[in-house]
């Protein structure tokens, strides 16, 4: 059974029982006392004395539930208080994005700042902390902030939130989550962006349910990843690990500027989208209905283009099929876009292609939408939180 989600009656682990019990209800949302009964072991007193625990230090909220017409007086309903927030920061090439995203795992409030250059890391951590300022009387409504999640398009070292390598921002051994400590006065933890929205997406989105899991997301900053392995996040030695934009799709390929030819994030790019649509910048709902256009009225620039890059991210799916063996592959950002033009093609390239033709995968599109980065950083910053509600 998931350690996560089962509990125990000694004394001894009460704190380890809060943090089943506030788990369990930030991932499923309102959940009814009988169910968390159920679904953690403990015996109904014992659960009625944590969430009362939880409820007097402000992460649960109990709710009178629906009418029904069963037998008996209804079990109260527990639900994350949405006053507990986290800030959650994306930087990018072209904008920083800043949001407050409640313990519901509801985005609260959005504020993305464009720039008009690549930002240096300085000038992000400027940036964000005038965003945070002017966040801070909303901020004032809420009962507890617990910190900032930071999702880097990027390698960041786990131990220290230090960003490696941001090639696209062109960062390299920026302390980034320390200066931004220093400047907000908010913890801060750091970590890839798309091991964030890996586990965003497992957690809340079209991953639910799911132990064996690929993720792969399409930004301005190339393409990133995040692997999924029997449950848990797979983060390698340092937190590097599920650099999926840099499998070598075409040996013919152009040089990246990792050094290496032909990586998957060369051959599949946004901005050769945009190229074809004759488009300098977009949003990814602008670029969305830009390619569902062209396709429909037939462009042939657009829709070769749209061919060539769905065959390359068809091999790259078929290697992170053979080397992972998941049960669902998803696909975030003009990724998701790209499959939706033909969901019917990946598929069935990579049936074709992968060793015993990807047996019980299915390939899918995100659904947290522009909101994954968002809860995927926020839940980095409440994890501290959740491992020990009353710390």
């Amino acid at each position: 059974m998931d350690s996560r989600t089962t509990g125990t009656n000694l004394d001894t682990v009460r704190r380890h029982n809060l943090a089943t019990i506030l788990g369990l209800v930030h991932r499923e949302g309102p959940l009814a006392r009988s169910a968390l009964t159920q679904a953690t072991g403990l015996n109904r007193s014992t659960v009625g004395a944590l969430v009362g625990e939880l409820v007097d230090l402000r992460l649960v909220q109990e709710r009178e539930p629906a009418l029904s017409n069963r037998v008996g007086r209804p079990s109260p309903l527990v639900a994350p208080d949405g006053r507990v927030v986290a800030l959650a920061l994306n930087p990018e090439i072209d904008a920083i994005t800043v949001a407050v995203v409640g313990l519901d795992a509801t985005v609260q409030r959005r504020v993305r700042y464009p720039t008009k250059r690549i930002p240096t890391a300085a000038e992000a951590v400027t940036i964000a902390t005038a965003v945070i300022d002017g966040l801070r009387p909303a901020l004032a409504e809420a009962t507890r902030v617990v910190g900032i999640g930071v999702a880097v398009p990027g390698l960041v070292r786990a131990a220290d939130g230090v960003v490696r390598l941001a090639p696209h921002l062109e960062w390299a051994e920026e302390p980034f989550a320390a200066e931004l400590a220093a400047a907000t006065g908010y913890p801060v933890l750091a970590a890839n962006d798309a091991s964030l929205g890996a586990n965003a997406e497992r957690l809340f989105g079209a991953g639910r349910g799911t132990s064996e899991l690929v993720y792969l997301n399409g930004g301005a900053s190339g393409i990133g990843a995040g692997v999924i392995v029997s449950g848990s996040p797979l983060t390698g030695i340092n937190g590097y690990a599920g650099e999926l934009g840099h499998t070598l799709v075409n040996s013919a390929g152009v040089r990246c500027h990792c050094g290496a030819i032909g990586c998957l994030e060369t051959e599949v790019s946004q901005s050769a989208l945009l190229g074809v649509l004759g488009m300098r910048a977009a949003d990814p709902e602008e670029l969305e209905r830009a390619l569902t256009a062209a396709v429909a009225a037939g462009d042939p620039a657009v829709v070769g283009e749209v061919d060539r890059q769905l065959g390359f991210l068809a091999t790259a799916l078929r290697t992170a099929t053979n080397v992972f063996d998941p049960q669902r592959i998803v696909l975030g950002g003009f990724l998701g876009a790209l499959h939706a033009l033909d969901p019917e093609r990946l598929p069935r390239l990579v049936s074709q292609q992968a060793l015993a033709g990807g047996e019980g995968l299915s390939i899918v599109r995100a659904e947290l939408g522009s909101d994954i980065l968002m809860i995927g950083a926020a839940e980095l910053a409440f994890g501290p939180l959740l491992a020990s509600p009353a710390s």
